[in-house]
């Protein structure tokens, strides 16, 4: 007689649901953190924070480092599209006044432009169900940020860098599954945000004064930010993707927008009309469909 033992619920079955937590907490920060700040300012210490401490932790655990040049390569490229090209799009834009909720709507087409990219570039077959959760995922977004939409209160010229960022998370989501999955997450990552990180003293000190408002809200966000966003959120991701489709994985970045908008219900007392309620359901149910494997068959027993 077979008896099949159920396994217990970990850290795998766990972590989908803590990044979209995460994640989605990562525009709150912003929202905190932003008018103590410049953009470049802001992500040059948070990366320098968050580079410190990994190095800080690679070195006193004797971990490995990239030491082939072409390994080095393929990670600094992943932090350049990651890091400095996502994270910089998003917090300069959002800074010049373009509403989170049309940045929102911008970032969330990536689980569509992945999926495309995906079955061409890394062979990922991408069935009808999944295309139907992504279309369905995304409409939810649209529900979801529809009040904050803003579409004239933002110029063209302000816009582009989050068009930049959607596409900087995609290829850089597309590039770490294929040619950096084995990467050391610690001293991976480390090397990445160092890379982000010249970026942005270079973009701050070439066009920004870099004073910074050192209060209680600020220190808050930066903390947040730098520990829990990232280096948990951002190691939950590479694990995801290493594990998993790219189309699958990013799928749960559907989830952020409803996330972001029950942390701010919660901590800003912002209002949520029914619409968004739809889209959260919309969302889930999308992101459902989206990550349902393949195939669903029972297996023989052993």
């Amino acid at each position: 007689m077979n008896v099949r033992v159920q396994p217990r619920l970990g850290l795998t079955q766990l972590a989908p649901a803590l990044f979209v937590l995460l994640w989605g907490s990562g525009f709150i920060g912003a929202k905190l953190g932003l008018p103590h700040a410049e953009p470049f300012t802001f992500l040059l210490i948070r990366l320098s924070l968050t580079s410190t401490i990994l190095v800080v932790v690679a070195i006193s655990l004797r971990l490995s480092w990239p030491k082939q040049p072409l390994e080095l390569g393929h990670i600094v490229v992943v932090g350049l599209l990651v890091h400095a090209l996502y994270l910089g799009g998003v917090f300069f834009s959002i800074a010049k006044g373009v509403p989170a909720g049309l940045a929102s709507l911008v970032t969330g087409l990536q689980p569509l432009l992945t999926a495309a990219l995906a079955s061409r570039w890394l062979g990922e077959r991408v069935y009808a169900r999944q295309w139907f959760g992504l279309l369905l995922g995304l409409a939810g977004v649209v529900l979801v940020v529809w009040r904050t939409l803003g579409f004239g209160t933002s110029d063209l010229l302000h816009l582009m860098p989050v068009v930049g960022a959607l596409l900087g998370m995609t290829l850089g989501t597309l590039y770490q599954k294929r040619f950096c999955a084995q990467m050391n997450l610690a001293t991976g990552t480390a090397v990445q945000y160092l890379a982000a990180g010249a970026v942005f003293a270079l973009l701050a000190t070439g066009t920004e004064t870099m004073q910074v408002q050192w209060t209680a809200s600020f220190l808050f966000a930066l903390l947040w930010l730098a520990l829990v966003l990232s280096i948990g959120a951002i190691f939950l991701l590479f694990v995801l993707i290493r594990h998993g489709e790219a189309a699958r994985v990013v799928s749960l970045f559907y989830l952020t927008p409803a996330t972001t908008a029950l942390l701010a219900w919660m901590i800003f007392d912002e209002t949520l009309p029914p619409l968004a309620l739809l889209g959260f359901g919309l969302s889930a149910l999308g992101v459902a469909l989206a990550r349902r494997p393949a195939s669903t068959a029972p297996q023989p027993s052993p």
